[in-house]
C-alpha cells in the first residue's frame, strides 16, 4: 500500500475540496481527481449569490480556485483526470483514469449530479443564457421577470412556488396536472416544447402556445453518475449515506450533490467537512 494515498477524493467541487481540506489538515495524504477544473459544476454557474461571507456574490470559478488553493496549502494534491472505472471493495481502493491508476485507503465520492436535459429544441443552445436546471440556484437572477417552469419531477411544483415567492412571474408547464402548485401560478398542459431565442431565452413554445419569458427552468431529477457507483446503495438515484456521510461500503464516504437535494454549495461544504473528518477517523483504524 506504499503508493496509496490515505484519502482519495473523486470530484473537485465544493464538497470534494472541503473533504480534502479537512483530511489534509489532519495530516493525511490526500489526492483529488477532477475531470474539468476546480469547483466542478459550480465553476460554470457564474455568480454564486447565496454562499455566506460574500455579500456581493462571488464568481463560481473563482470560488472553486480559492477552495483548491486552500486545500493545497495543507498538502492536498489535484490531478485533472477523467475517471473510467472504480473498484471500491478492493483494498486499497482502486480508481482507473485516463491519467493512470490511483489507489486510496479510503475514498470520498464527490462527483456531483448531472442535470438531465430534456433534449427539446433550443435547450442546449441557450443553456446558461436563460435555461436553468435549479430554481434555488438561479431564481434570484429572475426576480421580477417572467419565467416558465417545465415540471418533470415531484418537487417541481414546490420549486415553482419558491420562484413565485422570490417575485418571479411564473407559468408552470407539464404534461400532467401538478400537485401542490400555488393557485396563483398558471398551468399549461403541453407535450411538445421548444425554447425560443437568439442570444438568450425569449419564450417557450408549449404545443401551440407561445409563452414569452426570460427564463426557462427545466426541473427534473438530477442523477449521480451511475457508472462510478458499482456496489454503492442508491436512493432516488443518489448515493445513500448515513449522518456520517458513510455509504454502505466500508471506507467509502460521499458528499455534495451526489447525495441528493438540495443541490447547494453550502450543503456540499457541510457534507464535505463531515466526510473528510470521518474518512480521517477511518484511516486511523487501519
Amino acid at each position: 500500500m506504499n503508493n496509496a494515498v490515505d484519502v482519495l477524493v473523486l470530484g473537485g467541487g465544493p464538497g470534494g475540496y472541503t473533504a480534502a481540506l479537512y483530511a489534509a489538515r489532519a495530516g493525511l495524504s490526500v489526492l483529488v481527481l477532477e475531470r474539468l477544473s476546480a469547483g466542478g459544476q459550480m465553476a460554470t454557474t457564474g455568480t454564486v449569490e447565496n454562499y455566506p461571507g460574500f455579500e456581493d456574490g462571488v464568481d463560481g470559478f473563482e470560488l472553486g480556485e480559492k477552495m483548491q488553493r486552500q486545500a493545497q496549502r495543507f498538502g492536498a494534491r489535484t490531478v485533472l483526470a477523467e475517471v473510467r472505472e472504480v473498484a471500491l471493495t478492493e483494498s486499497p481502493k482502486r480508481v482507473e483514469t485516463d491519467r493512470g491508476t490511483f489507489l486510496g485507503r479510503t475514498v470520498v465520492v464527490a462527483t456531483g449530479a448531472e442535470a438531465r436535459e430534456l433534449g427539446v429544441p433550443g435547450e442546449a443552445a441557450l443553456r446558461g443564457r436563460g435555461v436553468s436546471y435549479c430554481a434555488t440556484c438561479d431564481g434570484m437572477l429572475y426576480r421580477g421577470r417572467a419565467v416558465t417552469v417545465v415540471g418533470r419531477s415531484k418537487d417541481a411544483p414546490q420549486e415553482a412556488n419558491y420562484l413565485r415567492e422570490l417575485g418571479c412571474r411564473v407559468t408552470y408547464v407539464s404534461d400532467r396536472p401538478p400537485e401542490g402548485l400555488h393557485s396563483d401560478i398558471p398551468f399549461v398542459k403541453a407535450v411538445r416544447l421548444e425554447v425560443l431565442g437568439e442570444k438568450k431565452v425569449e419564450a417557450l413554445r408549449a404545443d401551440s402556445v407561445t409563452l414569452p419569458c426570460e427564463g426557462v427552468f427545466i426541473l427534473r431529477p438530477s442523477m449521480a453518475p451511475a457508472d462510478l457507483l458499482p456496489g454503492l446503495a442508491l436512493e432516488g438515484g443518489y448515493i445513500k449515506t448515513d449522518r456520517n456521510m458513510a455509504t454502505n461500503l466500508p471506507g467509502v464516504f460521499a458528499a455534495g450533490d451526489c447525495t441528493g437535494l438540495p443541490l447547494q454549495v453550502s450543503k456540499a461544504v457541510g457534507e464535505g467537512q463531515v466526510a473528510g473528518h470521518r474518512a480521517s477517523e477511518y484511516v486511523d483504524t487501519l
